[in-house]
């Protein structure tokens, strides 16, 4: 959403003007200049196809079937060019090989850029010599194969010296979240992929990938470049990447390629936004813009990362750069509001291990870290994941003149292990009170300001020197991606449509929310409403009710999420009496079948009654493959209840997968809930997410969790939650906290609650077997009435 010239973003009120990241780069032009700058290019880059389709009239074929497709590539010669008609291509698996020339490659283009839509199971294979693909749309579908865009066909027939441009893959998902693929994947040497538009990936599987599984892929120099990277959403288990290159096997070879001007926006899918699995790379004048994790050298050595911007504006999670290896050089990026920890933090210097076998981590030794700013970020982390296998730190390494300004004057570096190995020279700290690190540092308050390319620099001019240049000049987003196809915005998704006015009787939800669109509200009058059917939720809808509803259902569930879906309950009454004498039933479930999308639920001012006509009925009942990034439940009253409030712990087959990024509960009332209120969990050791998060602050449990047919004793049980606040809440008569710590360094406060008749919290340190790390403080226990 735009107000202003700025671009809000919708997950908290934090800014940061997207018209200070305006710059294009290398031509030093400001942001009323780039986009009459664009056009040109845009007009020359028409140009040149348009010589290039003349100087070849003679080849160029317009071909409206497959069948006349494949006829024209099996007689394609250098400088032919194949047209595609505008329109939906539906299932069609593009095999597009040929052997081109350097000045005249066979061409495979769109009609009309953007109006060649590959939908349904369709695909895109490039294997040959001077390939060029441009103007295509992938959309409303998913590849049937490994890819949706691959430089090889087969496993011999290799792409060299190849380029697809000005494509765009858009939502084009396996139907299975958890079913793996690779939007594009780059095999052979001398290619380009560049001014492409890829957004919205859900499914397992990285992004884009750069294969080095054969000779002919090794020291590739390949060139990804000026593409837009846009929202990948959190995958909530390892497999998120947005861009990888390498794989641990092939960590050791060299593949020289070369990352530069592209844009990377919301990319959450895992701590990894980038991992760098091979040598040689160079990652230069990139973007990325509230995403969340580091761009990662996490195999491999030589690599360069320089010029490169990083905006967290506040949102949590996001980082910047973090350090594996040896002989890499991180040096005038530009670091701004980043909040990451761990290894997700601003900047990251890791610990090795000795002699390890090639998929671990390999000490950080002789590398250079200079001239990096990092402003408002709140963690450097040096000889980080330092532990009994861990023990490498950092050699011969030097950490010189960067520029480390917060505006709390918080000391922002946490040391984990003996960085004696790194040479700290020149670098200037902003006023730290007792800092962690004095030698090569000089601690002074200094004032920054924000220059005319959007990038704070220091006044003083003694600091010119210190920190980022002041010639970095940020990308512009729209220098990235397609000019054809919209990027997105972003906003509130509840209440952004209309109003429906819905009146009390049988059936009144389920002919009303047919006719709902994304953003909706269904206002209810007072008065009772009774479902007869399951009220499937495709789309963000908000059902409010300002005056009060009673809601009764007969089916299992009352909502069931599918893909799409979200749903916000407002002031409404639901009660589970007339639903039916089974055991499962709940008020929302997700699809038993998977969602691809995530999904949030939301609930205020609601009250929730009888949901016990039989064992294991819960308000929410999350199946497996679906993710929540947002539960919120706030002033509402849950009352008799035979199963959980919140079932969250379907994901068992301890791969580390999820079913809720964040859950949020506050100001509640909890009474006669035999099982857990919340029953949370992340199974296995996989370190490479950021939830789950819980949060319970003022609320009341009263008999909770201690049903006897309860698979946990517990009033809220947590296994494997990596950050949770328990805080200024009331157990009475319930079940313990039970807390059991994986991986991941967890963080669990549990402060200022009253327990009266309440077991005190239990908490086990599943993985390291050590003492517990949950903080309590403040707590009050009663044996008896109070």
């Amino acid at each position: 959403m735009k107000r202003n010239g700025l671009v809000v973003n919708y997950r908290e009120n934090h800014r940061f003007p997207k018209s200070q990241l305006v710059g294009v780069a290398g031509t030093g032009l400001p942001h009323r200049h780039a986009g009459a700058l664009m056009g040109l290019r845009s007009v020359f880059g028409g140009l040149c196809l348009l010589l290039c389709a003349v100087s070849a009239s003679a080849g160029e074929t317009l071909v409206r079937t497959q069948s006349e497709f494949h006829s024209a590539v099996s007689v394609a010669q250098p400088g032919d060019v194949i047209t595609l008609a505008s329109g939906i291509w539906r299932d069609f698996e593009i095999i597009f090989s040929g052997n081109g020339k350097p000045e005249r490659p066979i061409t495979l283009r769109a009609e009309t850029p953007g109006e060649v839509i590959l939908s349904g199971e369709s695909n895109l294979q490039l294997g040959g010599e001077y390939l060029l693909v441009t103007g295509l749309v992938f959309r409303d579908g998913y590849s049937p194969s490994g890819s949706v865009v691959s430089f090889r066909i087969g496993k011999e027939n290799l792409a060299n010296h190849s380029r697809v441009t000005e494509v765009v893959i858009d939502r084009f998902n396996k139907r299975d979240r958890q079913d793996p693929d690779y939007w594009v994947a780059m095999y052979g040497r001398h290619n380009r992929f560049d001014h492409n538009h890829l957004q919205g990936k859900t499914n397992k599987g990285v992004t884009m990938a750069v294969r080095l599984d054969s000779a002919e892929s090794l020291q590739n120099h390949h060139r990804i470049d000026h593409n837009y990277f846009g929202p990948r959403p959190v995958f909530g288990s390892n497999g998120g990447e947005t861009l990888r290159i390498g794989t641990s096997h092939y960590s050791r070879e060299m593949s020289q390629t070369i990352v530069e001007d592209n844009y990377f926006e919301r990319c959450d899918g895992e701590v990894e936004i980038v991992s760098n699995k091979s040598g040689g790379n160079v990652f230069r004048r990139n973007v990325f813009y509230e995403s969340r994790g580091t761009l990662t050298l996490r195999h491999g050595n030589d690599n360069l990362v320089e010029d490169n911007v990083f905006i967290g504006n506040g949102v949590d999670h996001t980082g910047g750069i973090r350090v594996i290896n040896r002989r890499q050089t991180v040096r005038n990026n530009y670091m701004e509001g980043l909040k990451g920890y761990r290894f997700g933090g601003a900047l990251v210097v890791m610990n090795g291990v000795p002699n390890g076998p090639i998929n671990r981590y390999d000490p950080v030794e002789d590398s250079i870290i200079e001239r990096n700013s990092l402003i408002d970020s709140d963690h450097i982390q040096l000889a980080a994941g330092s532990d009994a296998e861990r023990s490498a730190t950092p050699q011969r390494t030097t950490f010189t003149n960067n520029l480390i300004h917060h505006r709390d004057h918080r000391d922002t570096f946490t040391v984990y292990d003996d960085v004696r190995g790194i040479t700290f020279e020149g670098n200037r700290i902003n006023g730290v009170e007792d800092p962690t690190l004095t030698d090569g540092f000089a601690n002074e308050a200094f004032e920054v300001r924000r220059d005319a390319n959007g990038l704070n620099y220091a006044t003083d001019p003694a600091l010119a020197e210190v920190g980022v240049a002041r010639t970095l000049q940020p990308l512009n987003r729209n220098a990235t991606g397609v000019e054809w196809y919209p990027k997105p915005e972003f906003g509130e998704r509840f209440g952004s449509g209309g109003t429906i006015k819905v009146s009390p009787g049988n059936n009144a939800l389920s002919s009303a929310i047919p006719h709902a669109e994304e953003g909706d509200t269904l206002e209810l009058s007072a008065g009772e409403y009774f479902e007869s059917k399951v009220l499937a939720v495709d789309k963000a809808i908000t059902i409010r009710a300002p005056q009060g509803a009673w809601i009764e259902y007969e089916r299992p569930t009352l909502f069931e999420i599918q893909d799409g879906g979200s749903l916000w309950l407002d002031g409404v009454t639901v009660s589970g009496r007339s639903a039916p004498d089974y055991a499962g039933n709940s008020v929302i479930r997700t699809s038993r079948y998977g969602v691809l999308t995530n999904y949030e639920i939301r609930v205020d001012g609601s009250e929730f009654k009888d949901l016990n006509v039989n064992r294991a009925f819960h308000f929410l009942n999350a199946n497996k493959s679906s993710l929540a990034d947002h539960i919120q439940i706030n002033d509402s009253v849950f009352q008799a209840i035979s199963g959980s409030v919140l079932k969250l712990d379907r994901e068992n087959d301890g791969f580390g997968i999820y079913s809720a990024e964040y859950v949020t509960i506050r100001d509640s009332k909890f009474e006669d809930i035999q099982g857990p209120l919340v029953s949370l969990a992340r199974f296995g050791r996989d370190e490479s997410t950021f939830g789950p998060h819980l949060t319970l602050t003022g609320s009341e449990l009263y008999r909770v969790g201690t049903g006897q047919r309860s698979e946990v004793k517990a009033s809220v049980y947590l296994h494997g939650v990596q950050v949770t606040t328990i805080a200024d809440s009331r157990f009475e008569d319930s079940a313990s906290i039970a807390v059991e710590h994986t991986v991941g360094e967890p963080v669990t406060l549990i402060q200022n609650n009253t327990f009266q008749r309440t077991p005190e919290p239990t908490a086990v340190e599943l993985v390291t077997g050590g003492p517990p790390t949950v903080s309590l403080q403040g707590n009050t226990y009663v044996a008896g009435e109070q």
